[in-house]
């Protein structure tokens, strides 16, 4: 594989978000959203995102393969602490590391931005991302039952948590 390179999207990604994106928005169950992005909507999309709350993307020699962001987990003041990541892997770029590798980065920029906590919300069944969930760390903390509807089936989540400072209930 060609030499992978992490860093912040810009407006000129919006269109391979979309591309990479849009695959499980109508092929899989990775994303409860079932309607396609346009590039226009990634562009206003990524506009919202700011330092502490990150889009980045992985290149390769062919271009953006892979990206991942930091999320906002709620809007209320005490939930300023806690971000919520999500990553999607072009389809035939999967399983050569570079979810792991967003996910790394994903989590260091958390730290650095003064997170505490980063929660993944995976589909149950989404065996891949659980186990690297696991791998970086990432524990279960609670299932959500029969939350989504998608290609005419409920859908189970997994809440998977990870804690970035101090023991619970300590920290600024």
């Amino acid at each position: 594989m060609d030499t992978v390179r992490i860093r912040d999207a810009d407006a000129d990604d919006a269109a391979d978000i979309a591309r990479i994106y849009n695959h499980d928005v109508l092929e899989s169950t990775a994303t409860f959203d079932t309607e396609a992005k346009t590039p226009e909507e990634r562009t206003v999309w990524l506009a919202t995102h700011d330092a502490a709350h990150p889009v980045l993307v992985a290149e390769t020699g062919g271009g953006v393969r892979a990206w991942g962001c930091l999320t906002k987990w709620a809007e209320r003041p005490a939930w300023r602490h806690t971000v919520e990541v999500s990553v999607y892997v072009d389809l035939d770029a999967r399983g050569q590391g570079l979810g792991s590798g967003l996910m790394t980065a994903l989590m260091e920029r958390a730290s650095d931005a003064g997170h505490h906590a980063v929660i993944g919300q995976i589909v149950a069944g989404n065996d891949a991302s659980l186990a690297l969930a696991r791998r970086l760390g990432f524990e279960e903390v609670g299932r959500l039952l029969d939350v989504g509807r998608k290609f005419n089936e409920w859908l189970d989540v997994v809440l998977m948590e990870k804690r970035l400072a101090g023991p619970r209930g300590r920290g600024g």
